[in-house]
């Protein structure tokens, strides 16, 4: 809001947090979609390139509208980082500010072996989930500024209009503990780091299971997160949903974030070593028990065709939120225009967005995931046994 106004255009990537939607909401710009790399064997999409801003940069100039900033989410839940520098040098020349949901991020400062953070890159906002991998209490998170490019002042009013009048002290209060805490102790991370990466070693000498890494995308992302650990169970034929299940109930193990193909797991300040070598000997269990070398051999991947593409925008997310709408049967919503906000959580990101179509393929995915256990976040009918459409 305190970068866009109504009519404004927003680049934002197709696979950005429920949050940035929401603020399309509020403020009234228009999103230029940025379709990240997207990896359908893991059914995980990448972040965007530096040539991917220029082009929406490009085509927006070409068109005669007004860019109001760039937003990047920057590591991905699933920890893929953007070259943030290189779309800053692409923006910046444009004096188009660049924004970074950094959500992820908030430990990057504080260990050699983290990618570089968003704002030492040259972001101009970025804003960090202190509560995630750091130790502040939740919903506490910090918004950090650098450069001319946006107006402090405004940043400020936006943040009255939006915060409540009466702040909570104890988060506050558990953000400057977070902060004390790494500065009294500079070397916090070299245990996570040490064990995140011996882990991650361990695992991928387990048959049948595989660990994401920058390998698994074409475009040269320039880092990757080494606190994350994603599995994949494919080459075992269990879903990410099916490992995540039999991890919690057999070998009670909580992930972080699962999802149809892969499970996503998070090591941090609070992680032991004998919780990383119970995953170990957990994905040894696995293994045990669902691989055979000759599945192995022969098997086939399951293809997840992504949810962020191949999509049709007929009103701003903002005038869909707004306009008359009404409940439709979810088989009788194909075609329609979309009047929610509906993702599976977690992540939070949306595989349908106010004022799009509903297509028969993103149909398929909610009804999938659904019917799989994840949660329907943001629809009217958590069941998603109906959508709220334009009221044509």
């Amino acid at each position: 809001m305190a970068t866009c106004s109504s009519g404004d255009y927003l680049v934002i990537p197709r696979n950005c947090h429920i949050s940035v939607i929401s603020a399309l909401v509020l403020s009234g710009a228009v999103p230029k979609y940025i379709v990240p790399e997207y990896n359908s064997v893991w059914d995980i999409a990448g972040g965007v390139t530096p040539l991917q801003v220029e082009k929406a940069l490009k085509e927006l100039r070409k068109d005669g509208k007004k860019i109001a900033a760039v937003l990047v989410t920057s590591p991905t839940y699933h920890g893929i980082c953007s070259d943030v520098q290189g779309i800053v040098d692409v923006c910046h020349p444009l004096c188009v500010p660049v924004i970074v949901d950094e959500a992820h991020g908030a430990h990057f400062k504080f260990h050699d072996s983290f990618p570089s953070t968003a704002i030492e890159q040259g972001a101009d906002l970025a804003v960090q989930s202190t509560h995630k991998v750091l130790s502040s209490l939740t919903q506490s998170s910090m918004l950090h500024m650098s450069g001319g490019l946006v107006d402090a002042d405004k940043v400020s009013q936006c943040l009255q209009l939006l915060q409540s009048s009466s702040p909570s002290y104890l988060l506050l209060s558990s953000l400057d503990a977070a902060r004390a805490q790494l500065s009294e102790n500079p070397r916090s991370f070299d245990g996570p780091v040490a064990m995140a990466l011996e882990t991650k070693e361990q695992l991928r000498i387990i048959p049948g299971v595989s660990v994401l890494d920058l390998s698994s995308f074409f475009s040269d992302f320039p880092a990757m997160d080494p606190l994350r650990i994603t599995l994949s169970a494919s080459d075992l034929h269990l879903s990410g949903y099916e490992a995540d299940d039999i991890l919690a109930e057999e070998h009670q193990i909580v992930s972080e974030l699962v999802g149809t193909q892969a499970v996503t797991f998070a090591v941090n300040l609070g992680t032991r070593w004998e919780d990383v070598q119970n995953l170990v000997q957990s994905a040894k269990h696995l293994s045990e028990k669902y691989f055979s070398a000759k599945e192995y051999r022969f098997g086939k991947h399951n293809y997840v065709r992504s949810p962020l593409d191949k999509f049709t925008v007929k009103l701003t997310p903002r005038e869909a939120f707004f306009t008359k709408k009404r409940r439709v049967r979810i088989e009788d919503s194909l075609g329609e225009i979309c009047g929610e906000l509906i993702c599976p959580y977690p992540p939070g990101i949306p595989v349908l967005i106010p004022g799009e179509v509903v297509t028969q393929y993103s149909l398929s995915y909610l009804i999938n995931v659904r019917d799989q256990g994840m949660a329907i976040s943001g629809a009217a009918d958590g069941e998603l046994n109906s959508i709220m459409t334009h009221e044509s």
